[in-house]
Parts: structure tokens; C-alpha cells; sequence
């Protein structure tokens, strides 16, 4: 008969009870993740529709995924604390499924995508389009990888008290994949309208895309691992009493997304990522202001 043996000092705790609605909607996250992995590989040809709708193609599909797995994100948090059934469970079921979702699915989305487009340098170049094939699977490999990073880096150093979440270390792992699901429904939304109208301006903004989604999507990968400080949207900008330029920002951001939704995407979410960037650089740049102290000396300001 085998005998399980304790090791002294270790106690094992095991789980009895669990959050029921908060979970399925960290689940729905994960799910919606894996949909969008599903739609991507079915995704043979740029130009393929879904439900024969214009612009409604098997990549925007995907995308479209991973922007509801960012809503079940949202909500599962906002459920468990009105619920007041935050758990150390929760939060690790939660960064599991943004591991898929905001990891896996925008890297096989970038690469799925742009391997469609190399369909016919393969034809013309085999040699660069294999040597551009390996840099791709490079790129997302880079991606995914800070993505668990990040998210590793985050349940360590997570506080459970929401009004300390004022800013983030390193570009949320949503907001990474916000800035490469943006661009591909952009450019699934914008090309079937022009496509007609003007080829030559079709090839120059497909070929823009396609050439700069691989450099954005390391670059949004880097940024998760960086210690470079984003703000918190809802905690920072949205709650308590701000100034009227913040409302008038906020009220015509509201109008880009009901005039146009997905430049709205684009321009926030790339914008967002930029935000964090810039404020880095120019603190690089520029000398902290120096302030005297009340007994002659200089100290920097914080």
C-alpha cells in the first residue's frame, strides 16, 4: 500500500470553493481567445467573407474576438468585487486566460495574417519569402513571451485594493493586443471600400499594413515588459471630479466611436501605447526640474 508522506513544513491547502459567475466569464475570456485562434486559421485568403458581408472577413472576425475577450475581462473583475468574491483563484483562472486570448491569439492572428499576403512573394522570391516567414514566427514567439511575462510580473506584484491600480508597469497585455487586432480590422473594414475606387491606393496601404503590423506587434510585445508607467483609464480618468478639457477629450472620443468604430480602435489603442512611450522618452531627455529645499540644498523633483 503507497503511503503519501508530508514534507515537514509544507502545508497543502486545496480549493473548496470558487466564485461561480465571476469564473464563467473569466472562462468566456478564454473561450473567445481560442474562437479567435479557430477563425484565424480558416483564414486562407485576405478577401474571404463571412455571412457574405463586405469587410466582414474570417480576420476581422478574429479580431472581433478578442475585443469581446477584453469586455469579459473587464467584467469578470467588476462582478467579483460587487460581489465581494475576489479570490486568489480568480486571479490566476484570469491571467491564464489572457495568456490565450491577449498572448497566443494576436500572435497567430499577426502571423496568420501576414503569411496570407506572402502568398505570392513565395511564388516570386521562395529564398526572402522563407528568410521573412522564420523573422514572422520570431516576432510572435517575442510577443507571446513577454505576454506571459507580463502577466506573470503582474500576479506577483498585484495589489488586491483596486484604488492603488492609479497606473500600470508596462503596457497591459490587453492594450498590446488592442494595438494589433486594431490595425487588422482597420484594414479589413477600410480595403473593400477602396479597393474599387482606387487599386493604387489599395496595394500602398495593404503593403503598409502588411510590412508594418510585424514591427508593431514586437514593439507592443517589448513594451509589456517594460517598467515604462500607463495610466489607468477607468481608476485615473474616468472617476471623481476632472477638469472640463478631460470631459471634452473624453465626449469627442465618444463621437469618433459612434462616427467611425474602428479608427476610433486605432487611434486609441495605438495612442494609448504611445502615451507611455513618449512620457518615457521625454523624461530621458529632459532634466528633472531642480527645486531648492528648505536647507539650501537641491533635491530633484518626484
Amino acid at each position: 500500500m503507497n503511503l503519501r508522506i508530508k514534507k515537514p513544513g509544507r502545508t497543502q491547502r486545496k480549493l473548496k470553493y470558487i466564485a461561480i459567475l465571476p469564473s464563467l466569464i473569466t472562462l468566456l475570456n478564454a473561450v473567445c481567445g481560442f474562437m479567435a485562434i479557430i477563425y484565424a486559421s480558416r483564414a486562407f485568403v485576405a478577401d474571404v467573407l463571412v455571412f457574405q458581408r463586405p469587410g466582414f472577413t474570417l480576420f476581422a472576425l478574429s479580431g472581433y474576438m478578442i475585443f469581446l475577450a477584453m469586455i469579459a475581462d473587464v467584467l469578470d473583475g467588476r462582478v467579483a468585487r460587487l460581489s465581494k468574491t475576489t479570490s486568489s483563484f480568480g486571479g490566476q483562472l484570469d491571467s491564464l486566460s489572457d495568456v490565450i486570448s491577449f498572448g497566443v491569439a494576436p500572435a497567430f492572428l499577426m502571423v496568420k495574417f501576414v503569411d496570407v499576403h506572402l502568398q505570392t512573394l513565395r511564388i516570386i522570391n521562395p529564398a526572402f519569402a522563407v528568410i521573412l516567414g522564420r523573422l514572422l514566427m520570431f516576432i510572435a514567439f517575442v510577443y507571446v513571451v513577454c505576454a506571459v511575462i507580463r502577466l506573470a510580473r503582474f500576479n506577483v506584484e498585484n495589489v488586491v485594493d483596486e484604488s492603488a491600480h492609479m497606473s500600470f508597469s508596462g503596457l497591459p497585455s490587453p492594450a498590446a493586443a488592442g494595438v494589433v487586432v486594431s490595425l487588422v480590422i482597420f484594414q479589413q473594414d477600410l480595403m473593400p471600400k477602396i479597393a474599387g475606387s482606387s487599386p493604387e491606393l489599395f496595394h500602398i496601404i495593404e503593403s503598409i499594413t502588411v510590412w508594418a503590423l510585424p514591427v508593431v506587434t514586437l514593439i507592443a510585445g517589448i513594451l509589456m515588459v517594460t517598467r515604462i508607467r500607463y495610466g489607468h483609464l477607468v481608476n485615473q480618468y474616468l472617476r471623481g471630479k476632472k477638469s472640463f478639457a478631460t470631459f471634452l477629450v473624453i465626449f469627442f472620443a465618444g463621437l469618433l466611436c459612434v462616427w467611425y468604430i474602428h479608427l476610433a480602435m486605432v487611434i486609441g489603442f495605438c495612442g494609448f501605447a504611445l502615451t507611455g512611450l513618449v512620457r518615457w522618452i521625454y523624461r530621458l531627455l529632459v532634466p528633472k526640474k531642480q527645486v531648492p529645499s528648505e536647507q539650501g540644498t537641491v533635491s530633484s523633483e518626484q
